[in-house]
């Protein structure tokens, strides 16, 4: 197996390591005898000198590297053929053969193949449970409680008792527009319901291979992001040119990055870099002064141009921070048909209690459907939610991928009566489906062909048009992501939600910050493709464990429904009353929308 010292010597500059001469060249040799290739040698490499905080590659630490390398191949290799039968062996077994390590190698390669195929990824954690038959015969003749039974995959199904005591079920906590004198039904989804998916280009429809991007992918999305919105503000704002970040100037000058932190840890007023662009300052970062600022809301990973000076060129001392532009709202065709008055109901999950798995909340969510009908239901993951104890623990005795059927076939079948449209958005902590974001919609093919019509499954996230009004759709908990790291200063009273939601809208992205949360996997080259904003959504829903909420943040109306169940108890659901938004000669108006947030 040949080896390039130049191929090596690329792949260590992504990493921006400091190394001797002669390192590439016996990188090469290690290579080729123990049967690596130049990127995997090179990724062993980089983890030894971080685990060892040693950025500079001498010959010293190329040889304690070997020995680890080496070592640590012996052992699996030992592993792998078991202790030796008898003292005689002893010695033959100290001795392990290039061709030996390379096997355990290639067995070490398909088992990660096997476990980053996605068409398999939500099969591995169901192999060990027996799967429990239903036939399509006994399930059309069975009530939403028949249908899920929770006896039939959870050795323990007591219901919550703290949920079955409740006494505000049916209580408004939150309201948003004129809401007096609506009745809050709808048609069920009768008349002219238009429903499609807007893509950017196009929507996600199916799995993709995750867990393969490189850094400079990554770099790259992340520096077309910079641009494109640099683009926008420069063309807004009508300013002449940026100025590279690293160049001294005596006069204001105007720079343009994205917002970073100069540390491993929680981004304050102090730490906050500028990382700039590759046109104008190839990728360089800059010291951010904040204290001539009198009002600002920063978070990482936030697309900023800022003016100040730039004196020595190795800090800025920031005077002005121009306020981002969202994109314009959607222009309804004649493809969108005549728009009526129209009711959408929105859930999010978990739609189950904490100590419990009967999926009560669920059952009371049908029966709020079938009283009410609205036109269209929109139902947000979990369902089957990763963080449940009895997940958890491994306690339930179906596969995931059944319970969550189970689940599926009755809502469905549940709110047939109904008539509503059903449109189901999934989530990271749906335990049995694909955790990466953006996250394909879930794949179900026992839709009978009068279910297909009202049924749709779309990813996460997802721009949503109904009939015109397009819903921007999350599961993700933006809100919550996003708090934790923004900082801000105001003169006078600031909404913390109303300042996230604005950032969301004017960087023009359903996930914005830079870095992720650490339990959240991004894709970016299927991040740039499928999680951008389209348009500025008309409505936005955005559940998350913080508190309920309806807001007008820039024109749209943002709902943050709650989730179904908080805990060992009820939670809460959105439902809005909608209407195309007049437009007039001077323009478009706000939405017309009657929004409520309600206890289940």
């Amino acid at each position: 197996m040949a080896a390039s010292a130049q191929v090596l010597t690329q792949e260590l500059q992504i990493f921006g390591l400091d190394w001797e001469e002669a390192v590439p060249e016996r990188l090469a040799e290690l290579c080729v005898l123990y049967g690596q290739a130049e990127e995997d040698m090179v990724s062993e490499l980089v983890a030894f000198c971080t685990s060892t905080h040693k950025m500079n590659i001498t010959s010293e630490t190329l040889g304690a590297f070997e020995h680890e390398f080496l070592s640590k191949r012996l052992s699996k290799a030992r592993a792998r053929q078991g202790p030796p039968r008898d003292s005689e062996h002893a010695g033959a077994r100290d001795i392990v053969s290039i061709q030996e390590l390379i096997e355990v190698e290639e067995e070490e390669e398909s088992l990660l193949n096997a476990y980053t195929t996605p068409s398999k990824g939500s099969q591995k954690r169901a192999i060990t449970t027996p799967e429990t038959p239903l036939t399509k015969r006994t399930l059309a003749t069975r009530s939403p409680h028949q249908l899920l039974s929770p006896s039939s995959f959870s050795p323990s199904a007591t219901p919550s008792q703290k949920y079955s005591s409740r006494n505000n079920q049916g209580e408004v906590v939150a309201s948003f527009g004129s809401v007096q004198g609506v009745s809050w039904s709808g048609k069920g989804g009768a008349g002219n319901m238009s429903l499609k998916v807007l893509g950017y280009p196009e929507p996600l429809t199916g799995s993709y291979k995750s867990m393969f991007q490189k850094l400079p992918d990554i770099r790259e999305v992340l520096t077309c992001k910079i641009e494109e919105l640099g683009s926008e503000l420069k063309e807004h704002y009508k300013i002449e040119a940026f100025t590279p970040l690293l160049v001294p100037a005596q006069e204001p000058v105007t720079l343009l990055g994205q917002i970073g932190c100069d540390s491993n840890g929680k981004l304050n007023s102090k730490s906050v870099i500028l990382e700039g662009d590759r046109e104008h300052s190839s990728g360089a970062q800059i010291p951010v002064d904040l204290s001539e600022l009198k009002e600002y809301s920063l978070f990482p990973g936030q697309v900023v141009v800022m003016e100040g000076t730039n004196t020595t060129g190795r800090k800025l001392v920031a005077t002005k921070l121009y306020e981002g532009v969202p994109l314009p709202f959607y222009q309804p065709s004649e493809e969108d048909g005549d728009f009526e008055q129209s009711m959408v109901l929105a859930a999010c999950g978990p739609y189950t209690t904490s100590d419990s798995i009967t999926y009560e909340p669920l059952l009371d969510l049908i029966s709020v459907i079938n009283r009410d009908r609205p036109d269209v239901c929109i139902l947000l993951g979990p369902f089957l939610d990763a963080k449940h104890e009895q997940v958890e623990n491994c306690l339930l005795t179906s596969p995931f991928e059944d319970v969550f059927k189970q689940c599926l076939r009755t809502i469905i079948e549940g709110t047939r009566s109904s008539g509503s449209h059903l449109v189901f958005v999934p989530s990271l902590r749906d335990v049995h489906h694909e955790p990466v974001y953006p996250q394909p919609p879930f794949s179900y093919s026992e839709l009978s062909q009068e279910d297909k019509k009202r049924v749709q499954f779309v990813s996460e996230p997802c721009s949503l048009s109904v009939n015109g009004v397009i819903f921007g759709l999350t599961s993700t908990d933006l809100l919550f992501h996003m708090g934790a790291e923004e900082i801000s200063s105001s003169s006078g009273t600031s909404d913390r939600f109303s300042r996230i939601l604005k950032h969301i809208l004017t960087q023009r992205s359903y996930y914005p910050l830079y870095p992720p949360q650490e339990d959240t996997a991004i894709d970016y080259e299927n991040f740039y493709t499928y999680a951008q904003l389209p348009v500025t959504p008309d409505v936005f829903i955005v559940p998350s464990e913080l508190r309920y909420f309806v807001k007008d943040v820039l024109g749209c109306v943002c709902v943050n429904p709650g989730r179904l169940t908080k805990g060992q108890v009820g939670g809460t659901y959105g439902r809005l009353y909608l209407r195309r938004p007049p437009v007039d000669g001077e323009g478009r108006r706000g939405p017309c929308a009657a929004a409520q947030v309600v206890r289940i």
